[in-house]
């Protein structure tokens, strides 16, 4: 292990010799660059609050956690690593993320780039994705099967496709331009906050675990939450509303 965080550390260079190196820990410096290639053990690196224009990973295939927040990273490529599990690479300039490979992935923070598009159908472990203020207009969650928190807020989807990913709890989807959303196959959903959109209707008739609901904002001229008596939060204003029934909630 090499752990050398807030040190004032502007060159690396030299890291290609600890050829046994694991863990290494290089966040809160002032690296440009960072050459790894040679440090194939590599199962941990930190190398946030930097500022890293590039990153290449794909020789480090025994990594298991990565953390590159808060660089200045314009793409990232993932897809050899298919032995990582926790990827948080938010606050950067990404326009491009390739995670395809990363079979194992469970955790992914990518929030704060600039992506316009993202696929996760390969990470099938997936559990949390958070890709909250990008300019998504494509996201493809149907192969993460496994996916309990998706945050997506603040994009530009104008549509998003949850059908598959039945073991969703939280869902959060605000600030997007989604005219639809079907959340009927995702019965064990807690949370949804779905509101400043463009939804005309919402059947959450199926989300009978529902307990905090915030739908306002949108265009709703009707909403039905009489199958939803676990709900305890309901926001609902900034809609074309002219009755609801709450009678069955706590």
């Amino acid at each position: 292990t090499i752990n050398c965080n807030n040190l004032n550390i502007s060159d690396l260079t030299g890291i290609a010799d600890f050829t046994a190196l694991t863990h290494l820990y290089c966040g809160g410096n002032q690296l440009t660059s960072l050459d790894l290639s040679q440090n194939t053990a590599l199962t941990k690196l930190w190398c946030s609050s930097n500022q890293l224009t590039t990153l290449d990973v794909s020789n480090n295939t025994a990594l298991i956690e990565l953390w590159c927040d808060f660089n200045s990273l314009t793409s990232l490529d993932v897809s050899n690593n298919t032995a990582l599990i926790q990827l948080w690479c938010y606050f950067n300039q990404l326009t491009s993320l390739n995670v395809s490979g990363a079979n194992a992935l469970i955790e992914l923070l990518c929030s704060n780039n600039q992506l316009t598009s993202l696929d996760v159908s390969n990470n099938t472990a997936l559990t949390e994705l958070r890709c909250f203020f990008n300019q998504l207009t494509s996201l493809n969650v149907s192969g993460a099967t496994d996916l309990e928190e998706l945050w997506c807020y603040d994009n530009s989807l104008t549509s998003l496709d949850v059908s598959n990913n039945t073991a969703l709890i939280g869902l959060v989807c605000s600030n997007n331009p989604l005219t639809s959303l079907n959340v009927s196959n995702n019965t064990a959903l807690t949370k949804l906050w779905c509101n400043y959109n463009l939804l005309t209707s919402l059947d959450v008739s199926n989300n009978t675990a529902l307990t905090k609901l915030y739908c306002d904002n949108n265009p709703l001229t009707s909403l039905d939450v009489s199958n939803n008596t676990a709900l305890t939060d309901l926001i609902c204003h900034d809609n074309q509303l002219t009755s609801l029934d709450v009678r069955n909630g706590n």
